[in-house]
């Protein structure tokens, strides 16, 4: 018999799959992107597929929502992707994001085995790294870096970074 948290899991899966097949970016929201990020950090947010962008976009709104005015926090969750981006040479596709999401939790030893052979497994696995990186590279603030860190499990988690972390998780 399947829990109610499993099934409640799968069916945001399902939603999930669903926006990546066709995600919705209007020429505001790259605007919003833009405005707030700024010129240095903007070619990040470009550089993700448009399922990325929607995706931070939404962490961004959902922040915003709650009434968060911390500009690192929010600057965070517009980029915290882009290792999945042009810029970090990603090679994503939706099989490699499906595959990724079915064995994140349920084998991870698998998921391991397969992403030393298969590109966009590899590209998902380093994607926090990768996106750390660009982000240092495009002069992002010490204090982004120190959130972006911390969603890896490389830094220590403080209430900011566990709030953002929620955020991802619910969007």
């Amino acid at each position: 018999m399947l829990t109610s948290s499993v099934l409640n899991r799968g069916l945001y899966r399902a939603r999930q799959l669903g926006s990546a097949l066709r995600p919705n970016v209007r020429r505001r929201d790259r605007r919003q992107a833009r405005t707030h990020l700024g010129e240095t950090l903007y070619p990040l947010f470009r550089s993700m597929q448009p399922v990325d962008q929607r995706h931070c976009l939404d962490v961004y709104n959902l922040l915003r929502s709650q009434d968060c005015r911390d500009a690192e926090m929010l600057t965070a969750a517009l980029i915290h992707d882009a290792g999945k981006g042009r810029l970090a040479d990603a090679r994503i596709g939706v099989l490699d994001r499906v595959a990724y999401t079915a064995l994140e939790h349920a084998a991870p030893g698998l998921l391991a085995r397969l992403a030393s052979r298969w590109r966009g497994l590899s590209d998902l696995r380093r994607h926090p790294q990768r996106g750390l990186r660009l982000a240092r590279e495009h002069g992002a603030p010490e204090g982004v870096l120190t959130l972006l860190a911390a969603m890896d499990g490389a830094a220590k988690a403080d209430e900011r970074a566990r709030v953002l972390m929620a955020a991802d998780d619910a969007c």
